[in-house]
């Protein structure tokens, strides 16, 4: 036999916990993101990469080559692949 059910008062229910407003555009969490990372002289961040060896390697050789230091010859890649996918604004 079940029991009846005893009337009391009526508990709200809990609201759901309010969700934070998204940031929608990429840029604007890349510039959360860069926030956060080491900064360098000339307005500029200090950023890591971990490469495979032989890219390492190649990318070294074509350094050499070119008579420049590893780490300005990427910084170069990176803005010229930068530039010709999206013109900075």
């Amino acid at each position: 036999m079940s029991r009846p059910r005893k009337s009391g008062p009526v508990r709200p229910k809990p609201e759901p916990p309010k969700k934070r407003a998204r940031k929608s555009l990429p840029e604007e969490l890349a510039c959360d993101a860069v926030a956060h990372e080491k900064t360098a002289p000339g307005d500029q961040v200090e950023v890591r990469v971990r490469l495979p060896k032989p890219v390492t390697e190649a990318l070294t050789a074509r350094a050499v080559r070119a008579e420049k230091n590893l780490t300005a010859l990427v910084a170069e890649i990176l803005e010229a692949a930068v530039r010709k996918a999206a013109p900075l604004s």
